[in-house]
């Protein structure tokens, strides 16, 4: 028999319309690329929290993730931005994209090696899309904690 509750098939389901599958990658950067991914974070979060005073970029921003291309020449770095709403978020972006060059040029000045990666901005989902799955999960459970609730009461109910 089996048992009451939500399937793994159920969540695969849910994480499928989230948009959360399939994310593996076979593989991974390498050491060269983790360490220039590592120095662009640090100096692409310390310019925009620190460097950058235009009052257009409002909210928390945060960069989440730095890919870099096998080559070490391009680096997609992924913005997480926590604004008040969809415009201010998405000014927030278009502006430290138009600073793109300067922080680019701040880059270089940290880089050792002999190329510095061209920055392309983007803005990370993958959290939004985290909580809209945490917040099925937590409905999912939530109708089933009802339901179980309903079959236990009609299960006294007969038993009177």
């Amino acid at each position: 028999s089996r048992s009451p509750g939500p399937s793994k098939s159920d969540f695969t389901k849910v994480l499928k319309k989230c948009g959360l599958t399939g994310m593996s990658s076979t593989s991974g950067p390498s050491r060269r690329q983790e360490k220039v991914a590592r120095v662009v974070r640090e100096s692409v979060s310390d310019t925009i929290a620190n460097r950058l005073s235009d009052p257009r970029i409002q909210g928390i921003v945060s960069v989440t993730e730095v890919d870099i291309s096998p080559d070490l020449r391009n680096a997609d770095v992924f913005l997480s931005i926590m604004a008040t709403d969809d415009k201010h978020r998405r000014r927030t972006l278009e502006t430290i994209q138009h600073a793109a060059r300067h922080i680019q040029a701040r880059l270089g000045r940290k880089m050792t090696s002999k190329f510095c990666p061209r920055l392309h901005f983007h803005e990370d989902t993958k959290l939004p899309k985290t909580l809209e799955t945490l917040r099925l999960i937590d409905a999912a459970a939530e109708e089933f904690r009802a339901s179980e609730g309903q079959a236990e009461t009609e299960t006294e109910n007969e038993q009177d």
